[in-house]
């Protein structure tokens, strides 16, 4: 907010105050100074109380717009749990857990190391995401001090962490600027993606309305701490007043069930649909048994097929099974429950509270919103070319059906010109999903001896028949126009996945 805003609405309510003058404190009685706590918690939905009434809050218009934005940040909620609930755990992995008072306090500790290192407001704090609690003290020390913050994956070479830092260094972020991650690069260059303040409350306050992330919930984070599916469930489960459970991946499944005897009501996740295949395929009936407890589960950034869907809700009748929509320069904009008997493959529901979306004449995804990206680090030619009047354009095709659900359709970049044919490969690779033994497949465009480019289906099969590419292509034949059937087949080991759970189409060009 700005601090003629709050002149403005303040002025309406207080005429007679002088909220120019060179001191506003000494200008107030208790009843203007009660109004303006009131008047300021109501507009902008934060918790004043008598114990922010000091006169280095109310020195003037830029004190009271400070105050504000500080109880709006996700530090601000955190400071104001660790006042109101300070025993409730807000961290735990593995056999550490810390309270609220206790992240409070070490988020302070962090945050006056790093100042005494150096750290400046607007400056760069480049550091590698691990999967602990030392990973949120310092990315909320960052925060405090007004740096930003800049994650990279743990397992990043020392040559590509030090090319970040030597970029970051250089640059002059803009104001407002709090985190910068950077991208995978499997659609091309990795970029520094740079991401608002007002785009991380915006999207943490999403989660909270739409998926109902609330403070009796227990959410567990799998992922790489970089990326934004497992780094944008911290904002809305610490702001609501929850507690987050950080595991290293789902590599042991017996890690990932033993968070569930903690003494939760109810838990919440996030999964990559490779993951919820992984924990289907091994553990389906020890996810059944764990019905009533679960609030919900979210997946997202590849596609889910109706068959996963089915059969996850059936294990998890009365959760909600969320297929949402993101992406580093959008935030999370859209979100289906496909717990709902339909179970629309590519649906991903409605735009959420803080995000616009709409599709372009050439049907590409466009949002615009408060939880879209500022632009790209040193990059003024890419975002000028992605941002246009505000809105980012994605390279995803979809679809308004008449209902105004948005239905995904596939890449861009992914659709594959074939014999004068344009095929998507998500198409391809659905209607294989189903076929006895077929545990994984990706469809890309091989070469053949005769007639040159065909479409190929890469097979992941641990089924109790040998594999039979005959009966594959004729169950694919039924299913599937003529020109979209595969003509060449080869069993693999395993289906590349980036580390977000993508397939790496970009592997098998």
């Amino acid at each position: 907010m700005e601090k003629n805003e709050i002149k403005a609405l303040l002025g309406d309510i207080l005429p007679a105050v002088d909220f120019d003058a060179d001191f506003l404190f000494a200008e107030l009685d208790s009843l203007s100074v009660a109004t303006i706590l009131y008047a300021l918690s109501r507009k902008y939905g934060v918790q004043l109380d008598a114990g922010d009434v000091t006169p280095r809050n109310f020195k003037n218009l830029e004190a009271l717009a400070a105050m504000v934005g500080r109880k709006m940040t996700l530090e601000g909620r955190i400071q104001q749990h660790a006042a109101t609930q300070p025993d409730k755990p807000a961290v735990i992995c593995g056999s550490e857990s810390v309270s609220y008072a206790q992240l409070w306090d070490a988020i302070l500790q962090k945050a006056e190391t790093l100042s005494a290192a150096g750290l400046k407001p607007r400056q760069a704090y480049v550091y590698r995401a691990n999967q602990d609690i030392d990973f949120i003290v310092t990315y909320c020390a960052v925060h405090y001090l007004k740096a930003v913050a800049v994650p990279l994956e743990h397992f990043a070479t020392e040559e590509n962490f030090e090319a970040v830092r030597r970029e970051v260094a250089s640059y002059d972020f803009p104001d407002g600027v709090a985190d910068t991650l950077y991208t995978t690069g499997t659609t091309g260059k990795s970029k520094g993606v740079m991401l608002s303040e007002t785009c991380l409350q915006a999207c943490a306050e999403n989660f909270i309305v739409d998926l109902h992330f609330n403070g009796d919930l227990l959410f567990i984070i799998s992922g790489p701490l970089n990326h934004i599916a497992s780094l944008f469930k911290i904002h809305p489960t610490l702001t609501a007043g929850g507690t987050i459970c950080i595991l290293d991946g789902l590599r042991d499944m017996n890690a990932f069930f033993k968070v569930f005897e903690l003494p939760f009501e109810k838990f919440a996740t996030f999964m990559v649909p490779a993951s919820i295949r992984l924990l289907m395929q091994f553990s389906y009936e020890r996810l059944c048994a764990l019905a009533p407890k679960i609030a919900f589960i979210e997946t997202g950034a590849a596609p889910i097929t109706r068959a996963e869907m089915e059969q996850l809700s059936k294990a998890l009748p009365y959760s909600k099974l969320y297929n949402t929509y993101g992406g580093t320069e959008i935030g999370c904009v859209a979100t289906y429950d496909f717990n709902d008997g339909k179970y629309m493959e590519g649906c991903i529901g409605r735009p959420l509270k803080n995000a616009s979306v709409e599709i372009s004449p050439e049907g590409t995804i466009v949002v615009s919103g408060l939880t879209v990206m500022s632009g790209y680090v040193n990059d003024v030619e890419s975002t000028e070319k992605v941002i246009v009047d505000g809105k980012v354009h994605m390279s995803d095709l979809g679809y308004f059906d008449e209902n105004g659900l948005i239905h995904l359709t596939g890449r861009q970049g992914d659709v594959m010109n074939v014999g004068g044919y344009k095929v998507n490969p998500l198409e391809v690779e659905s209607a294989a999903a189903g076929f006895p033994g077929l545990k994984d497949c990706l469809c890309c465009v091989a070469g053949h001896p005769v007639i040159g480019p065909v479409l190929k289906l890469l097979v992941e099969y641990d089924g109790e028949q040998p594999f039979d590419k005959h009966a594959l292509a004729v169950w694919l034949k039924s299913r599937l126009e003529p020109f979209k059937v595969p003509v060449m087949y080869e069993l693999v080991d395993a289906i590349r996945y980036t580390y977000n759970g993508k397939k790496d189409r970009k592997a098998y060009k």
